[in-house]
């Protein structure tokens, strides 16, 4: 591809990376593994790593825009990675959240809120007042009505089920067969690493059992829908209009049920416009956006 005018995009997050460049010869796709997040010991230096490694081979692109996980609690170190990109490649560098990334991507950079329910879960709202983040505190302490969520709640409530502490649910043959060989979802659960991946791999089977109308399973899903639209609402007192983003809003029923949630919160389900790598892309073309105090430059 020619460099002249080429845009790099770059959507870095823990499980992977992927690359869009475009310029006047079209459009080169790729992906690579994800980092662990700026905020990690040596996130910097992953980062650039993991990026490079996409850009090369060919020629590198005049401007490159990134979205990369953990740029939000680790301002300094968004500078330090858009400064080392500047210097190894030459280009014009962006960096940004890849939540900020994906709400600008998602809503073309206008306002409203942005609500990712994916492993993890979090609300980006930008209205006339600002910007707020909610959630996005990680499985410890938040990711409420995540996927990770959605898989920890599975394992307690089969695992009361075995004891007699709950009732019986249809989940319990569902994990045992997700599972296998394991012997049981304790053992399972302890062998996991990292387990909040791995606790989300089991949400799809939440949400088949509480659309076929398991109580157990429909009882979590149902609280996972409060959970997240509570975010939402959170994310933006005025703001209307919520672009869903994450694996759980492809699960239809779930879908619609969260869209039903939020309508009964005055809120409406925006049809997302673009992606995180569309979000990059606009960080080098647009300056007048509400998201630039949130971005970090070098040339």
């Amino acid at each position: 591809m020619s460099t002249a005018g080429a845009i790099a995009a770059i959507d870095l997050g823990k499980t992977r990376c992927r690359l869009l460049m475009s310029g006047d010869s079209g459009h080169v796709v790729r992906a690579g593994d994800g980092t662990p997040g700026l905020a990690a010991p040596d996130g910097v230096e992953a980062a650039a790593e993991s990026i490079l490694a996409l850009l090369d081979p060919g020629p590198m692109p005049h401007s490159l825009g990134v979205g990369a996980a953990g740029a939000w609690t680790a301002p300094a170190a968004a500078r330090e990675l858009a400064e080392t990109l500047a210097a190894e490649t030459g280009a014009a560098v962006a960096v940004a959240s890849d939540v900020v990334a994906a709400h600008i991507g998602a809503l073309g950079g206008a306002p409203g809120v942005l609500l990712i329910a994916g492993t993890g879960a979090v609300a980006l709202g930008v209205d006339s007042e600002g910007i707020r983040l909610v959630d996005g505190w990680g499985p410890d302490i938040g990711d409420f009505g995540s996927g990770s969520w959605l898989g920890r709640e599975a394992i307690r409530a089969v695992q009361r089920a075995a004891v007699g502490l709950g009732p019986s649910t249809a989940l319990e043959d569902a994990v045992a067969a997700h599972i296998a060989p394991a012997s049981d979802p304790l053992s399972w659960t302890l062998a996991q690493h990292p387990l909040p991946r791995a606790l989300a791999t089991l949400a799809p089977l939440v949400l088949d059992c509480a659309e076929q109308g398991d109580a157990v399973a429909l009882e979590i899903a149902s609280e996972a829908i409060r959970l997240l639209t509570a975010s939402a609402v959170a994310a933006s007192a005025s703001a209307g209009e919520v672009a869903l983003h994450g694996g759980l809003t492809e699960h239809a029923w779930f879908r619609a049920r969260l869209a039903d949630a939020l309508s009964s919160a005055d809120r409406r389900v925006a049809t997302a416009v673009g992606d995180a790598l569309t979000g990059a892309q606009l960080l080098m073309t647009r300056r007048d956006l509400p998201h630039e105090r949130f971005v970090h430059r070098a040339e």
